[in-house]
């Protein structure tokens, strides 16, 4: 069996608990002990230390999420009903935030949170920059006005953030449930071919 490289298993690690604790909470001790990687190994690929390495991660996880809303970008248009789109959707945030019995929070909220490392923070704000003009020019390709895409594709990433971290503090994913409802008829409104 393979064992991750140190900057693949600091990256992980990171992301995995930023997404539980925020990023002020994830001590360094603790970081490189759950990376099984020595301090020596953190400053070799992160000459700058734990923020640079949580900057990469933001990095990271924003072209993960850029990926999944891209693909659902694209199949807006053709998809069977808004409540199914919206399961699609969700699906990336809510099954891990489930299996992991709701410990697993938002990555970039937490990063967005972090206000001593303005890095870090402008990362997390490109990061829904980008998510947001994706999402938008999806929702326009589907039939929405492109100001009107704009702002639903905005207001969409936001219900996602709170739902997350709803479903946390409640342990229930019922934010989700009514964010589907909700949310649909929003985007039948604005999708008027919408099923």
């Amino acid at each position: 069996m393979t064992t991750a490289r140190p900057r693949a298993r600091l990256l992980s690690t990171t992301i995995t608990m930023v997404q539980e604790l925020g990023v002020n909470a994830a001590g360094l001790t603790e970081l490189l002990k759950r990376s099984n990687a020595s301090r020596n190994s953190l400053y070799q690929h992160f000459p700058a230390g734990k923020g640079q390495l949580v900057e990469t991660a933001t990095r990271i996880v924003s072209r993960l999420v850029h990926s999944h809303l891209a693909t659902m970008a694209d199949a807006l248009p053709a998809a069977t009903s808004v409540e199914t789109w919206l399961d699609d959707l969700f699906a990336f945030w809510r099954e891990p935030l489930e299996s992991s019995d709701y410990r697993l929070g938002s990555f970039m909220m937490a990063a967005a949170l972090d206000e001593p490392d303005t890095a870090v923070q402008a990362a997390a704000g490109q990061a829904f920059t980008e998510w947001t003009d994706r999402l938008a020019s999806g929702l326009a390709a589907a039939g929405a006005e492109p100001g009107a895409a704009r702002s639903t594709a905005s207001l969409l990433l936001s219900v996602v953030e709170g739902a997350i971290l709803q479903s946390r503090a409640l342990e229930s994913s019922e934010p989700f449930d009514d964010a589907r409802t909700q949310l649909g008829v929003l985007l039948r409104h604005h999708l008027p071919a919408a099923g």
